[in-house]
């Protein structure tokens, strides 16, 4: 099963303009999202895809394959199919650029569910929420899951109504940004027209929920720290100086 992740990034992001290329320990974010995802055992190639040459020209530096893509996509997920669209894999992973903190276990879980037979075509990572700040947090996604572990809600509000003891008591998780989908799959939800709770939220997983389409949520015990602001840039690089795994990217 080849399976392909691809790094979706542009510069343009309207929280933090410039995001992938933001310096952490001397080296751009993207480079350690790159190198980390590339520890996994169980993905065949990681590719940039990006539409801005500045990305592309860092990337390159670091050894990266780049695919340039459009400048007009809104979704991660879109920009991955145009790849997906001229190449050839079962599975496609979408890694954002913005979680240089993920450890190749990661993506190894997220992809999981496909070797064992189960019956998937997107997967999505989530962790238990422990920090009230998360909750309340509109960058944090919040999910709430059914009794197969399937999302019903994905959203930046905070919810559900917590339990008397507070997040102790109340099953509530945010989503982790590693997604693999079926090459199948992939091709659909970029069929499929942008919904209008996905324009709403601003997240991808919306548009195959308001279609009807199950997205499989698998639990992590790592806990990704997402960059989506300078404060957040600089209360990550201290902890990728603390992270043992920096040290076996090089």
């Amino acid at each position: 099963m080849r399976t392909v992740a691809v790094v979706p990034a542009r510069m343009g992001s309207s929280r933090f303009p410039g995001k992938p290329l933001a310096p952490l320990l001397g080296r751009p974010m993207i480079e350690h999202v790159f190198l980390r995802a590339a520890l996994c055992p169980n993905v065949d190639e990681v590719v940039v895809a990006t539409c801005d040459d500045e990305i592309r020209v860092a990337a390159e530096a670091f050894g990266a394959r780049v695919v340039m893509t459009s400048d007009r996509h809104e979704r991660a997920s879109d920009r991955m199919a145009e790849v997906a669209a001229s190449e050839d894999a079962d599975l496609w992973v979408l890694v954002q650029g913005d979680e240089p903190m993920i450890r190749p276990e990661m993506l190894s879980a997220a992809v999981a569910p496909f070797r064992t037979g189960d019956d998937v075509s997107c997967v999505n990572l989530m962790r238990r929420i422990e920090d009230p700040a998360d909750l309340d947090d509109p960058n944090t996604i919040k999910v709430l899951v059914d009794a197969r572990s399937d999302a019903m809600i994905m959203t930046r509000r905070a919810v559900p109504t917590l339990a008397p003891e507070g997040l102790a008591g109340t099953p509530v998780f945010k989503q982790v940004c590693i997604i693999p989908f079926t090459a199948d799959e992939l091709r659909t939800y970029a069929a499929l027209p942008p919904t209008p709770l996905e324009r709403l939220e601003s997240i991808d997983m919306l548009r195959l929920m308001e279609h009807g389409r199950p997205v499989r949520m698998v639990g992590t015990d790592v806990d990704s720290h997402a960059v989506d602001t300078e404060a957040d840039r600089v209360r990550v690089e201290v902890l990728l100086a603390e992270d043992p795994l920096t040290e076996v990217v090089g």
